[in-house]
C-alpha cells in the first residue's frame, strides 16, 4: 500500500530515532502484521491487540498529520 508506505517513512524520517530501543524493536514487530491490519489501526477502524502496540500506533498516527 503507497499510502501506509508514505505514512511509515515520516515516522521513520522524524521519530524513529527517538523512539527507546524497546519500542524500535516494537515497530520492527509492527511491520510483520498485514498492511490492511495496520492501516486500519492507523485509520481507527479498528485496534491492535495490546496497549504497547496500540501506543506505537497513536505516536505514528501523530506524525503522519505533522507538515
Amino acid at each position: 500500500m503507497r499510502e501506509l508506505d508514505i505514512i511509515l517513512q515520516r515516522f521513520l524520517d522524524r521519530r524513529y530515532h527517538q523512539l527507546a530501543e524497546t519500542d524500535q524493536l516494537r515497530f520492527a514487530e509492527l511491520l510483520d502484521q498485514a498492511d490492511q491490519d495496520i492501516m486500519a489501526w492507523l485509520l481507527g477502524t479498528s485496534q491492535p491487540g495490546d496497549p504497547i502496540s496500540l501506543k506505537l500506533i497513536d505516536e505514528i498516527r501523530s506524525t503522519s498529520g505533522e507538515v
